[in-house]
């Protein structure tokens, strides 16, 4: 009796002392806030946290998202150490089973930190859309299998730079959703000097904030003008611009449109070029463009960059390149009063340019001094790359040996690129750790030329499966090119997507367009 009457009050003692409690719990500041009352309690100051996100689950299985040519080298990536001996390849629209191989062990990637297996599905060439599948691990994202499966890619490549035009009214019938009414045609004005005024309009956008910057537009050309040079049959005359129908490659008239922008940038007297075009939001009087001051770097690779247009322009409109090539040299004339604040290396470049366009025989000079006080060519630096490339194949009278010595680098240069892309597991020569994407797609470039020199099969499969890694055959799963894949850059931030930005595409132009020349009909005939 006496235990059960002590369990009985100390159930009620506890039942007292809690009730307070439970009646506190259900008056927090924050009820009372909502309902409008006054609260006696102070909190640190933070709003209360409700959002929780899902981490992301990414597939297991790793596949190039756009697709695989026909009877191209086909595999697919497996991560994770605990993996069935099979895969399995199903078709999307009928749900059903195509093809079954079998799962390679490869290894652990330092890199990642991942165990990376293969399966290789070459022998399969049945042309539709499919995606793999294997036990335990689930399903890779879907895909093609067609003679050429990047077409429409290029074609939306080589268009981002009409969507980027300055100064012109695109209509909906060629932009689509990228269709606006002409932007910053109006005179900008002289940083330095509010009352000088000069018509700038033109010329492509080279970052978010609609800036047109002169060396960013000038490497960008030289690398859309090297693609043109090594494989000019194919850049078609349709790809859907103003100009398309002219009977000029559309990639020249692109091309042209940012070349009449950078003539506008030079100073009619001394040669010298402006090195931007800024635009600047204003309250009160709407947008403000400013023309920022001469550089040398600026001067020096306009000089290149018109030559290079002017050499490869001549055939269409003689009249236009050669006043492409007066104004190139008259900048590089201005920058040589000035060589303490001039790049050796862009100064090289211009001069190579100049000399294969007009056979100069001071400009070949430059060039000859250069290769012998610099008998290790950096080929990592575009500028040296570039002038390498145009002295080799100009039909100028060269120095055999010293050209020599330049293919035996750049052979060089590729074979490394083509060795660490081969004891890569993701097969690419590339480190996230350091330049990553921007720094591989520099190096296939190197590779491209080489290729196009020996034509090499297993440069060939380098450069494609470089473009699977891009196209979402990497450790994120991610397709870097906007809008191509099922997970790609355009839905996570548009910014970082390769065709964003002018430059680095221009670098996947160049590399596509020796993939496109591979799968051409006329290549396989």
């Amino acid at each position: 009796m006496r235990n059960g009457f002590c369990k009985k009050l100390i159930c009620i003692l506890l039942c007292t002392a809690l009730m307070p409690g439970c009646s506190y719990v259900s008056q927090t500041p924050f009820d009372k806030f909502q309902n409008g009352g006054d609260s006696e309690f102070t909190t640190l100051g933070l709003a209360p946290e409700f959002n929780y996100e899902v981490p992301e689950s990414l597939p297991s299985i790793l596949v190039d998202q756009v697709g695989y040519a026909s009877d191209s080298s086909k595999v697919a990536f497996f991560r994770g150490e605990l993996l069935p001996d099979y895969f399995m390849i199903i078709d999307a629209d009928s749900g059903q089973e195509v093809y079954k191989g079998e799962i390679e062990k490869r290894g652990y990637d330092q890199q990642t930190g991942e165990s990376v297996s293969y399966g290789d599905f070459t022998s399969f060439q049945k042309p539709g859309t499919y995606y793999i599948e294997a036990a335990v691990i689930g399903q890779s994202y879907s895909f093609t299998i067609a003679d050429n499966p990047y077409g429409d890619l290029f074609d939306v490549a080589l268009k981002q730079y009409y969507y980027n035009r300055c100064g012109l009214t695109l209509s909906a019938e060629l932009a689509g959703d990228a269709a606006h009414n002409a932007c910053h045609a109006r005179e900008a004005q002289m940083k330095a000097e509010a009352a000088v005024k000069l018509d700038v309009s033109g010329g492509w956008h080279v970052d978010g904030a609609a800036n047109r910057d002169v060396t960013t537009g000038c490497r960008t050309v030289n690398y859309l003008l090297l693609a043109y040079e090594l494989y000019p049959e194919v850049f078609g005359d349709d790809a859907g611009i103003p100009e398309s129908g002219n009977e000029i490659p559309d990639l020249l008239d692109e091309v042209k449109y940012e070349i009449d922008w950078l003539l506008k940038m030079q100073d009619a007297k001394s040669g010298a070029v402006y090195s931007a075009v800024s635009s600047v939001d204003n309250a009160a009087l709407g947008y403000l463009l400013y023309i920022e001051g001469v550089t040398m770097d600026a001067t020096i690779q306009f000089a290149a960059t018109l030559a290079k247009f002017s050499y490869l322009y001549q055939n269409y409109d003689r009249e236009f390149a050669t006043l492409c090539l007066k104004a190139s040299d008259r900048a590089f004339r201005y920058a040589g009063q000035y060589l303490a604040d001039v790049s050796p290396e862009e100064y090289f470049y211009a001069a190579a340019e100049l000399y294969r366009a007009t056979g100069g025989y001071g400009y070949h000079n430059v060039v000859k001094n250069y290769l012998l006080q610099n008998s290790v060519t950096d080929m990592k630096n575009n500028f040296v790359f570039w002038g390498c490339v145009t002295y080799m194949a100009t039909k100028q009278r060269v120095d055999v040996n010293l050209c020599s010595d330049v293919i035996k680098i750049l052979m060089e240069e590729g074979e490394q690129i083509s060795y660490a892309a081969k004891n890569s597991k993701f097969l690419v020569g590339m480190d996230e750790k350091t330049g990553g994407i921007a720094e591989s797609l520099q190096d296939i470039t190197r590779l491209v030329v080489v290729d196009h020199i020996i034509t090499n099969h297993e440069y060939g499969t380098v450069l494609q499966n470089h473009l699977h890694y891009m196209l979402g055959r990497n450790p994120d799963s991610i397709s870097y090119l906007d809008g191509a894949g099922s997970r790609n850059y355009k839905e996570i931030d548009e910014n970082l997507g390769i065709m964003n930005q002018v430059e680095l595409n221009a670098e996947l132009v160049l590399m596509m367009s020796s993939i496109m020349k591979e799968l051409s009909p006329a290549e396989k005939d």
